[in-house]
């Protein structure tokens, strides 16, 4: 069987998804498959199943990564934060801002999942999930597809919406880069992003009592800096503060740790020695840091007996080993548990308005395959719904 669809989005993602309804808004005739089994998986599972679908600055182009993340400002600024909560609202989706301008559904994930496939068959838009692609190629005007049910299509435009690598047991692969190659496109390097830091075994075996540990910390590295949870793992570091760093730090690099950030924590020992030098110095350290993590920080300095016996000179050297303690990751959790991928179609390739490739007309590539990616928080998905809704109003 051969369908002529005008438009073939290939992922059920976020941004497919919306691309899908707004070209069938135009009276596109469109069909998105997925190999999935279900649309909008990624979008289920988001924000421990709440999806932080958006942050009230997403359209800030500074918070994106990428060769040139100004390329995102054109869509950003066509569809924004407040069109897309404009939306949520209509469909009657109870929202909150959790922190740092991140908005979540009171609910459940799938209220936006659920909006966006009502959406698309009210444009008319077809879905099928379980459906992969089993080839793709230019045939004169228009593309010729064939599918994993045994159908062909052959749409005039395509759209490749299957995001990068993150998260591969969802089912995530390179597909969409591998496809943009083929067509002539330029990917740049892609690896994980806001991804969970590793150490190697000695570090995790002499700080292994903090697993669990959660504080408020100001990570720095790769020029970046962030005030955010940072968690101690059996594995090395994580929390919003090291996810978000991820994105900037690289391979052979150190990060430095501010773990009491708004103190002095020289000068608090200092006065704790003085009102009462008979404390251990852990115990004092106790009242500036979580207990666990006062402990190990004194055990690792050397620093036992009583507060009256160590030197203030030493006790300046606190302060440095909290708030200035550099850490060198040796890698980290890999695509498995990141929540992004870095890097993917050049942006050099594509038309910022319409996110159409200049090479190839009829190909449009949109959200994480395209090398534009956010910092924690909902920006993802704002790109995804940008750069959806920019790809929709033309393909």
């Amino acid at each position: 069987m051969i369908e002529t669809p005008d438009v073939l989005i290939v992922g059920a993602g976020a941004a497919g998804m919306m691309c899908a309804v707004e070209a069938g808004r135009r009276g596109r005739s469109v069909r998105v498959v997925d190999h999935a089994r279900a649309p909008g998986e990624k979008i289920r599972i988001s924000g421990g199943g709440r999806c932080n679908f958006t942050n009230l600055e997403g359209d800030r182009v500074e918070r994106y990564l990428g060769e040139n993340p100004r390329f995102a400002t054109s869509a950003l600024k066509r569809f924004g934060p407040r069109d897309f909560i404009a939306r949520v609202d209509r469909a009657g989706i109870g929202w909150h801002e959790k922190t740092l301008g991140q908005l979540f559904c009171d609910d459940s994930a799938k209220q936006i999942v659920r909006m966006l496939t009502d959406q698309m068959a009210e444009a008319g838009a077809r879905l099928s999930t379980g459906v992969s692609v089993e080839r793709l190629e230019r045939v004169g005007e228009r593309f010729e597809v064939a599918l994993s049910d045994g159908s062909t299509a052959r749409p005039a435009s395509v759209v490749l919406a299957t995001g990068g690598k993150s998260i591969p047991k969802m089912g995530a692969t390179g597909w969409a880069w591998d496809m943009a190659r083929r067509f002539g496109l330029r990917v740049t390097e892609t690896r994980p992003a806001l991804v969970p830091l590793t150490f190697d075994p000695d570090w995790l075996a002499r700080w292994s009592g903090l697993s669990g540990l959660s504080v408020d910390a100001v990570v720095e590295g790769g020029g970046a800096r962030f005030r955010e949870g940072l968690l101690f793992t059996h594995r090395g570091l994580s929390g919003p503060s090291i996810l978000q760093i991820s994105s900037w730090w690289r391979e052979g690099e150190a990060i430095t740790l501010s773990l009491a950030p708004d103190r002095d924590v020289g000068a608090e020992m200092r006065a704790a020695k003085v009102g009462n030098g008979k404390q251990a110095p852990h115990t004092a350290l106790g009242q500036i840091v979580p207990r666990r993590l006062a402990e190990a920080v004194a055990e690792h300095e050397g620093l036992g007996g009583k507060l009256a016996e160590i030197g203030d000179r030493r006790l300046a050297a606190l302060d440095a080993a909290i708030n200035g303690w550099r850490v060198k990751p040796t890698g980290s959790e890999g695509y498995r548990t990141a929540e992004v991928s870095l890097g993917g179609v050049a942006t050099d390739q594509l038309d910022q308005q319409t996110m159409a490739a200049k090479s190839v007309s009829g190909l449009f590539v949109i959200g994480e395959a395209v090398d534009v990616t956010g910092w924690l928080g909902g920006y993802n998905f704002q790109w995804a719904w940008s750069s959806g809704w920019a790809a929709g109003q033309v393909c």
